[in-house]
């Protein structure tokens, strides 16, 4: 795996991120998205849901998966996304969070990392394809990410979290292999 702090690969990811949710608009909330089973406003909860409890499982407190929140149902949920992922980076960021085990998911911490710069890398792309934005991912983050997939998918897929892998040309991009791997379809666009 590459060597970079998770932090800083969590640093990248956000700074495309954090544009393409600040460009969703209102009307586009109930759209579909090539995250199968999530329109654009369930997409964009459950990124802010991942970024808040992957906060504490970097700090290795308890996270609260699976309550649901909405958070974009008051104030201003593109700020709130901006703000949270600013903590997210700095949580990583902090020492000894790449160290040990971390949250009730007893797995070694920087895989934890991953995890949320899967979500943080995939989901961004999801969001702004469902929206008509272009996207263009880290290229750092691609490259860890598509060296631990392989090891991470079939559990994902065991979990419900990822669909089958979809097939893709030999000469496809990383990141495109990256997004089969996950069980979406990379030429996925809008109905």
């Amino acid at each position: 795996m590459d060597n970079s702090s998770i932090s800083s690969l969590l640093g990248a990811a956000a700074a495309r991120a954090v544009p393409v949710v600040r460009a969703v608009r209102e009307e586009q909330l109930g759209d579909p998205t090539p995250c199968a089973g999530y329109d654009v406003r369930e997409l964009l909860d459950h990124l802010l849901d991942v970024v808040v409890n992957f906060t504490r499982l970097a700090r290795k407190q308890p996270s609260s998966f699976g309550e649901e929140p909405d958070r974009l149902s008051t104030g201003d949920w593109r700020e709130l996304f901006a703000e949270e992922t600013g903590r997210l980076v700095a949580a990583w960021g902090e020492p000894g969070a790449e160290e040990g085990t971390t949250g009730g998911m007893h797995q070694p911490a920087r895989f934890v990392g991953t995890l949320v710069l899967l979500d943080m890398t995939v989901h961004a792309w999801d969001v702004a394809r469902a929206t008509g934005q272009d996207f263009t991912p880290d290229p750092a983050g691609v490259e860890v990410l598509s060296g631990v997939i392989g090891d991470m998918a079939p559990a994902a897929r065991d979990a419900g979290m990822f669909d089958e892998p979809k097939q893709v040309a030999p000469d496809a991009s990383g990141f495109d292999t990256l997004l089969a791997a996950t069980g979406r379809d990379p030429g996925w666009r809008p109905a």
